[in-house]
């Protein structure tokens, strides 16, 4: 079925491949892109048998979702949106411009094994915005949380950061795209704050769960 904008795409959670969906969102049209796309890491199998976390309807077989994206997605976040954050995006530095204002997520805690440590204790987003580095502290490693949000997604951030990010860099009523919906904080936080969404998330379980997140109105 062919998508019309805005009535298909504005507070909508659309199941498939984001770069095809991305071409009917006319051009600079989207405040703001805030997304965590895949880096190519397999988040899903830990470290020495530490950090392996057992998902919701088994969704994390497989992994096939979590490989590195083409220079062609980027293209389209930036032909239709007026600013972007971008977490991972130092797994794509040559991609990007130069830029002063990257976030910072500390996660805090300090889980150990030897001298391996399996949970990375800081996050980075590449943003678009021309101000200072911001640090935010969301204590979300490992078996350590402050977050009220079941976790179902491999790489799910917390949604209090994101209400951060979105109090920080966006106003009531922005248009907000993430492009790699996942299990839907994005959408989740922007309904809570007033500003309509844009989710895209080609994993048709995970929609399903983002719909139901959205459905019910609470963090879950």
């Amino acid at each position: 079925m062919e998508l019309k904008y805005p009535d298909d795409y504005i507070n909508k959670v659309i199941c498939g491949d984001c770069l095809e969906i991305m071409k009917g969102i006319p051009d600079k049209t989207v405040d703001l892109v805030l997304t965590d796309p895949p880096y190519g890491k397999k988040w899903g199998r830990g470290l020495n048998g530490i950090g392996v976390v057992k998902y919701k309807n088994e969704i994390r077989e497989g992994l096939e979702w979590d490989n590195l994206i083409s220079i062609d997605y980027f293209q389209e976040i930036f032909r239709i949106s007026k600013n972007q954050i971008i977490f991972g995006a130092n797994y794509y530095w040559s991609l990007f411009p130069s830029t002063n204002c990257f976030l910072i997520w500390e996660k805090l805690g300090d889980f150990k094994r030897g001298k391996q440590v399996p949970f990375s204790p800081v996050e980075m987003a590449w943003t678009s915005f021309k101000c200072v580095p911001k640090r935010y502290v969301r204590v979300v490693q490992g078996f350590k949380t402050e977050s009220k949000d079941q976790r179902v997604h491999q790489t799910q951030k917390p949604s209090e950061l994101f209400i951060d990010i979105l109090n920080d860099f966006s106003k009531e009523n922005d248009l907000i795209l993430d492009p790699f919906l996942g299990s839907g904080t994005t959408a989740v936080v922007c309904k809570q704050l007033g500003r309509r969404f844009i989710g895209i998330e080609i994993n048709p379980d995970y929609c399903k769960i983002a719909e139901q997140r959205l459905a019910q109105e609470i963090l879950i």
